[in-house]
């Protein structure tokens, strides 16, 4: 009788396409621009067609989210996308300084290992698809096991888009069989030159620890500062807009609102006003008991979940009606579950008595983890926009929906689903995700003849002495006497 393994079949389907997306990459290093723009245009036209599809699929397999709202995401991940990089040069001569004799020329990095998370699955395939292309990358997506069939079918529409306009077969690859074993063999191939993950955190580690480079994003919690200047009414319209959207589950989104204290009535009320729900006490702690896990991760039964469901699940008796839950909160960490980052329509509420106990609050959520990825401020005051771009991370959004001003969206940051957390958050990068991070480049230098603008050695000027002799004569006199000791102790001149 036979036997067949699913980790071993896995394993083995993960080499075949790596293989086939390096051999067909080979061939598409040497394709033009212009063929190029053609096979990313065709992309775009078949995630169009076909993006309600994707959206029913995803919410249909995941539960997360919302159809209408994941149909934004797809398109947003193609045509937006598209009209923002199809001007980028990234293939030949990319920059040219003739003053310094310097030529510029892009290279792609080769066949990239694409992690796909549940939360954003079909809108990620699409993006990364057209990322990888437009630097002439192929590459080979890992989806999420709970978001298989939606994440396959998304990569399956940009692979045969691509060979439809001309690109070489298995460019772009998906497994069929997902598994850690799988995912684990990807990483280590030599034929995957990058891998771009966007994921759970433990995910995005196991990336970086690959041995090659990796660009991994880390969670968000982020904070909505309500300054006393803002307008409240635009400030929790976006901030509603922003946690509904998708029903929170972009990594970007409002975590928690800190607000002056002075305002904070004014803030409840609207709140109320728009639909949200302020939990008591024992509503709050009913909540967190269900919402995280011992280990303070979120338990995935909530995730992308409307007020009502998470309401139902937990036991609570909400309106119909009700935009999202807020709980307030008088402290950050372990004891205090709305704290963390939540990927669903839930948020924590603090008030402040002035900007700098918000800014005190506004860190200590952020290093509650989501160091390095952003931070929302609503507010007229421009210098107090300045203040708060001092903290922690690399996104400072300005009286926008967080979500959708931290990929892009409604801000003039770079259109993307993979945000860097920059070193700060244990990312390679503190960008918004595009093509040009897919790029190798290659420098032409030129000797330089205009031998004035070089300062031969013998005439570079010689720093001024700031220590005297006497000084010189002391430190030298230290140092052998701390020899002296500790080879008297140790018996060598080195202290071991």
């Amino acid at each position: 009788m036979a036997i067949h393994d699913a980790d071993l079949i896995s394993i083995q389907e993960a080499r075949c396409l790596a293989r086939e997306a390096k051999a067909a990459q080979q061939v598409f290093a040497g394709f033009t621009e212009d063929k190029v723009d053609s096979i990313l245009k065709n992309m775009v036209k078949a995630a169009l067609d076909n993006t309600e599809e994707l959206a029913r699929m995803a919410v249909a397999e995941t539960g997360f989210g919302k159809v209408e709202d994941k149909i934004i995401k797809n398109k947003f991940a193609s045509i937006n996308l598209y009209e923002y990089i199809k001007d980028m040069k990234t293939i030949g001569i990319i920059r040219e300084d003739e003053k310094k004799g310097i030529i510029e020329i892009a290279e792609p990095v080769g066949v990239l290992l694409g992690i796909v998370p549940s939360t954003n699955p079909t809108s990620t395939a699409i993006y990364k698809s057209i990322i990888a292309l437009k630097a002439r990358d192929g590459i080979v997506f890992s989806p999420h096991p709970s978001a298989l069939k939606c994440t396959y079918e998304a990569a399956r529409l940009m692979a045969e888009a691509a060979t439809e306009a001309g690109a070489p077969k298995g460019l772009i690859g998906c497994i069929k069989r997902p598994s850690m074993e799988a995912t684990s063999e990807l990483m280590r191939m030599p034929e995957i030159a990058m891998i771009i993950a966007t994921g759970g955190s433990s995910m995005v580690k196991a990336s970086y620890s690959a041995g090659k480079p990796a660009l991994g994003v880390g969670p968000g919690n982020v904070p909505a500062y309500i300054e006393k200047t803002a307008d409240i009414k635009e400030a929790v319209r976006d901030i509603i807009a922003s946690k509904s959207f998708d029903y929170g589950t972009i990594c970007a989104s409002e975590q928690s609102v800190v607000v002056d204290e002075c305002i904070k009535d004014e803030v409840v009320e609207e709140f109320k006003k728009q639909g949200a729900y302020f939990m008591n006490e024992g509503e709050i702690e009913k909540l967190g008991d269900v919402l995280f896990t011992k280990g303070h991760a979120m338990n995935a039964e909530f995730v992308g979940r409307s007020p009502k469901e998470i309401a139902k699940k937990a036991g609570l008796n909400i309106p119909n009606n009700t935009s999202v839950l807020i709980g307030f909160q008088e402290g950050v960490g372990k004891d205090y579950p709305l704290s963390f980052e939540k990927l669903t329509t839930v948020l924590g509420f603090y008030t402040a008595k002035d900007w700098v106990e918000a800014c005190d609050i506004c860190i200590r959520l952020i290093n509650n983890g989501g160091i390095g990825h952003s931070l929302s401020i609503h507010t007229e005051d421009k210098d107090m926009v300045l203040k708060f771009a001092v903290k922690p991370v690399f996104r400072i959004l300005v009286n926008t929906p967080s979500s959708l001003g931290g990929v892009g969206a409604t801000t003039g940051l770079a259109p993307s689903f993979t945000l860097g957390c920059g070193a700060w958050g244990g990312s390679s990068t503190s960008d918004n995700v595009t093509p040009m991070h897919l790029i190798n480049i290659k420098r032409v230098a030129y000797a330089i003849r205009d031998v004035n603008s070089i300062i031969p050695i013998d005439k570079m000027p010689i720093p001024q002495k700031t220590v005297t002799d006497e000084q010189i004569d002391i430190i030298v006199k230290r140092v052998i006497n701390a020899i002296s000791v500790n080879k008297d102790k140790s018996g060598d001149g080195y202290g071991n």
